[in-house]
């Protein structure tokens, strides 16, 4: 009986050490399973939440580069751009942007003071509006050609318009009453202006005249090109290398056209 006894209360002892162990086990269960569910929700959050903030971002970048062509149309309601408009993002200069010679690349004075006239406001505008600042890519120049001659010399010539063009906003001033460009100014033409040519793949039904001319076409970063420089930003110039890039008395390179018989 005894021995019954001291059996019975030895079993008792060993159940009641377990007891500890197994009550302890799980509440460690129950709390994986807590963290578990906690971060499965999370998880169906995030997913579900992401196509809202995708749609979100993308309204806001629209509504933003619809208002900095806005602010740029009203910058050509000025008697100085008469004849000059925006066309989506593109600017188109019309005839104040066409070349009135056939083989020509250089502009006319007016043409000039246009260009070094309107192309300040255009840079503070990309410097100061949320398009500006988060959404522009750049902007490239289109030279275009229309389609008497051959290609290969047009193409030349769409590019050497082009070219021109940035040649005569990074010049130095060729009187003292011409504003000089900012240093602000010339760094963003120089990191964020493209020479761009078309030769006559983009012909105007006006004729050769109409079709012999520069554009300034905009770019904005998408969304997906956004979050792609923010993880991985592309290299940059310095100072000094733009200061040696950007000498304001450096000539243009490019050969004076006036008339030629085999390019327009």
């Amino acid at each position: 009986m005894f021995g019954i006894t001291k059996n019975a209360n030895a079993q008792k002892k060993r159940e009641d050490g377990e007891k500890p162990f197994w009550i302890s086990f799980s509440d460690l269960m129950s709390s994986l399973m807590v963290l578990f569910l906690i971060s499965m929700t999370v998880a169906l959050l995030a997913v579900t939440n992401e196509p809202d903030i995708a749609a979100k971002e993308e309204a806001e970048r629209s509504q933003a580069i619809k208002d900095f062509m806005v602010e740029i149309e009203q910058i050509l309601t000025a008697q100085e751009f008469s004849g000059v408009r925006v066309d989506g993002t593109t600017i188109d200069f019309g005839v104040r942007g066409t070349f009135e010679k056939e083989g020509q690349n250089t502009l006319s004075q007016q043409q000039s003071q246009m260009l070094r006239s309107f192309t300040p406001k255009l840079l503070e505008k990309l410097r100061t509006t949320d398009a500006g600042k988060i959404w522009f890519k750049r902007a490239v120049v289109e030279g275009y050609a229309s389609k008497t001659g051959t290609y290969l010399f047009n193409l030349n010539l769409s590019l050497e318009r082009s070219q021109r063009v940035l040649c005569e906003l990074l010049r130095e001033p060729s009187n003292p009453t011409e504003k000089p460009f900012t240093s602000e100014d010339r760094k963003l033409i120089a990191t964020k202006f493209f020479v761009g040519g078309a030769s006559f793949n983009s012909l105007r039904s006006g004729g050769g005249a109409q079709s012999r001319r520069i554009e300034f076409k905009l770019e904005f970063r998408t969304r997906q090109e956004k979050l792609a420089e923010e993880s991985t930003p592309a290299p940059k110039l310095d100072d000094a290398e733009l200061t040696n890039a950007l000498n304001p008395k450096e000539k243009c390179p490019i050969f004076d056209r006036s008339m030629s018989s085999n390019i327009s």
